[in-house]
């Protein structure tokens, strides 16, 4: 008897960490396929799942409306095609987007019940990353 195919798992390569998703999901002996503009959505043979990626859901968001993809994606999870999201891709998922405005509080695709606080913590502006001092000494003094 002949091995099943490996599911066939749309990953949406328009911003953020797709590339990290993509590398995990073929170690893991799934096919990928990009999604990048509308027609990549109903590939033959169909994909057994999604991904939508992190990264900046506003971006993703004025993306997906830009390139036409946001119904269709919508249609395709509400037919009950399984969907993963992390980060921006949850938040795009949520079907309820509350809290700071912005592109993805317009523009997201439903089918996760639940209600998403967009930049809880603060806006992006604030992120950043630094050198720090006390994790090396956080570290020697476990070591001692």
């Amino acid at each position: 008897m002949a091995a099943p195919p490996p599911p066939r798992i749309g990953v949406l390569e328009l911003h953020g960490d797709f590339a990290e998703h993509t590398a995990m999901l073929r170690g893991l002996g799934a096919e990928t396929v990009p999604l990048r503009a509308a027609g990549d959505l109903h590939p033959t043979p169909p994909l057994d799942g999604l991904v939508l990626p992190g990264g900046e859901s506003s971006t993703m968001a004025i993306l997906l409306d830009a390139l036409a993809m946001a119904d269709p994606l919508r249609a395709l999870i509400a037919g009950g095609t399984p969907v993963f999201g992390t980060c921006a891709g949850a938040i795009l998922l949520s079907d309820e987007v509350v809290g700071k405005g912005g592109a993805a509080a317009s523009v997201h695709l439903g089918g996760l019940d639940v209600a998403t606080r967009r930049n809880g913590y603060g806006p992006q502006i604030h992120s950043f990353a630094a050198d720090t001092e006390w994790l090396p000494a956080a570290a020697a003094a476990a070591a001692a």
